[in-house]
């Protein structure tokens, strides 16, 4: 599956699954450069990106991408993810290690 495709059929049924819903309009487009694949936010307050690869790429190939992300929208949590196997790797901007 290419990276669309991982996201439609993989990553937004976990996301649906965790009690993450979607902001009307925003799901199944992609966006410019530079634009998240998925922010969470509770009542407007975002707080954490979701970087998805296709299920082919390590689950690691998007960990910088995700980081990128989340420093420019001043977000302590990310997250990079191919929806496979464990399928997520997690991200705490302010750990030391």
């Amino acid at each position: 599956m290419n990276e669309a495709e991982t996201r439609a059929e993989l990553i937004d049924p976990l996301l649906a699954a965790a009690a993450w819903g979607v902001v009307e309009g925003s799901g199944g487009r992609r966006g410019k450069p530079l634009t998240a694949d998925d922010v969470l936010a509770v009542r407007n307050t975002q707080l954490a990106v979701v970087e998805t690869k296709p299920d082919t790429a390590p689950l690691s190939e998007g960990v910088a991408q995700a980081k990128d992300y989340a420093g420019k929208l001043q977000l302590r949590f990310t997250y990079a993810s191919n929806g496979k196997g464990k399928g997520i790797y997690a991200i705490d901007m302010d750990s030391r290690e």
